[in-house]
């Protein structure tokens, strides 16, 4: 399950969806609103999507973390719109038999999603100015990422 929404992501509310007998590990990774990137001080983000597409996109990456890792069930949600500092902008959440499986869908939802998912962000900085960012910035394997 991958959606896009206006309003502040809720992370109890989707616990009920990767809800599983078999389930022995839950995983889940929040991306919050920072208050600086590459060394400026940022205000708040809007972000836009494409979001017909977009949904497809995230639908087929959650298909494929399902057939690449062992999990039983797995779910993101984007916000679009603006956001303030400290707002949860993307959420994952993964369910599995075992922690190891978890944890890998989960940073692999995530990280497919950050590259192929039609996502912009624009960010506001205390300077004034504001600038469109693509969200589709990978570092390479082992690279702790922004």
């Amino acid at each position: 399950m991958f959606r896009f929404t206006h309003d502040p992501i809720d992370p109890g509310s989707f616990h009920p969806l990767l809800d599983d007998p078999a389930a022995g590990g839950y995983c889940s990774f929040e991306g919050w609103v920072r208050n600086h990137n590459e060394g400026r001080a940022v205000l708040r983000l809007e972000y836009e999507a494409y979001e017909s597409l977009g949904v497809k996109e995230g639908e087929r990456i959650l298909a494929e973390a399902a057939a690449r890792f062992p999990i039983l069930k797995a779910a993101c949600v984007h916000r679009v719109g603006r956001l303030e500092i400290g707002e949860m902008a993307v959420w994952v959440g993964v369910s599995a038999a075992h922690r190891d499986a978890a944890f890998a869908a989960c940073r692999y939802v995530i990280d497919e999603v950050k590259d192929r998912v039609p996502i912009w962000k624009k960010e506001h900085y205390a300077a004034g100015e504001s600038g469109w960012i693509n969200c589709a910035v990978r570092a390479p394997a082992g690279t702790p990422t922004r």
